[in-house]
């Protein structure tokens, strides 16, 4: 598995690492608003897909965004 880049903040970071734990694939940007797109595990067209910020105006209002659509999303394998 590739070595992949942190986020800048850590409190973004450690829902990026509950996500991984949960299954969810990473795919960092190369350009665009987004600094990465999480994938669910479901791994089907139209299933979750959640943006992660670079800078959100609160980082743990994000964070704790992120690990909530994670716990409600349906297509878990």
């Amino acid at each position: 598995m590739p070595i992949r880049s942190k986020h800048p903040n850590k409190v973004i970071e450690e829902a990026i690492k509950y996500a991984e734990n949960q299954g969810w694939a990473i795919k960092i940007n190369e350009k665009g608003h987004a600094w990465a797109r999480l994938f669910c595990p479901g791994g089907n067209r139209g299933d979750c897909i959640i943006s992660v910020w670079s800078t959100p105006r609160v980082a743990e209002n994000h964070a704790n965004q992120i690990k909530r659509r994670i716990k409600s999303c349906e297509h878990k394998k």
